[in-house]
């Protein structure tokens, strides 16, 4: 059974392929355009604010505060995506004493300022996590990965010509 990571929470969401592709060790984000946007991203933030990006055993959190995990992303394209992912970290650090709350900072990119949510995780949340996190393990150490979803988003992945190539 692999260490569940908020990558492969938000992978799972985003593609089932590209979740069994990367928890099977196959990490072709590298060459992505889009994920070098978001390490930048990441940098300005943890240059405007020493407190940026901790981690802790198998996770990385992009901020914590006094009162909330924060998340940044660059756009809002799979909200449902990092809201797990958010509230995956929250639990990791709840059980280790620190309750917080969560925050997702989207950076539009055809629009000015960023778009904030709200999360919390309550027992429900909880209870799917686990459902969730199960779900996972048993997909990765599945044989075979999932066939391509064939989605417009498809050609902007980090995986586009492991799949279509």
């Amino acid at each position: 059974m692999m260490k569940i990571t908020g990558t492969l929470i938000n992978y799972y969401f985003h593609c089932k392929r590209q979740c069994w592709l990367f928890g099977n060790r196959i990490n072709l984000e590298d060459n992505s355009e889009d994920v070098n946007i978001g390490r930048i991203l990441h940098e300005i933030e943890e240059n405007k604010n020493k407190k940026a990006e901790i981690q802790i055993e198998n996770i990385r959190i992009d901020k914590i505060t006094d009162k909330y995990v924060v998340e940044f992303k660059k756009s809002d394209a799979d909200i449902e995506a990092t809201k797990w992912q958010t509230l995956y970290y929250i639990q990791v650090l709840k059980s280790k004493g620190i309750d917080r709350k969560g925050k997702l900072e989207f950076y539009e990119k055809k629009k000015q300022g960023k778009k904030v949510i709200y999360i919390e995780l309550d027992e429900n949340k909880e209870i799917e996590l686990e459902n969730l996190k199960n779900e996972i393990n048993e997909l990765i150490s599945s044989e075979l990965p999932p066939n391509p979803i064939e989605e417009r988003k498809c050609k902007k992945c980090a995986y586009y010509e492991y799949c279509y190539i």
